[in-house]
């Protein structure tokens, strides 16, 4: 029977990983639903999710203008 570690860490049992078709590297979201219940789900990432992750990693123009550099 799993147990929650010093460190709050379980070992999820292979069986029900194989049951939920979770693998190795899948980002998984753990919510608790109630005071005995914690639900483990599979982040479902679609491309569309990632196009803002550079959002706010320039400001605005500053692409442009190290691009008017290059062809100066």
């Amino acid at each position: 029977m799993p147990r929650i570690s010093a460190k709050h860490q379980i070992t999820l049992p292979v069986e029900a990983l194989k049951r939920s078709g979770l693998h190795p590297g899948d980002e998984v979201a753990v919510e608790s639903e109630g005071s005995d219940r914690i639900v483990v789900r599979r982040l479902s990432r679609s491309p569309q999710a990632g196009l803002g992750v550079f959002d706010g990693l320039y400001e605005p123009g500053y692409l442009e203008h190290l691009r008017s550099e290059e062809r100066a």
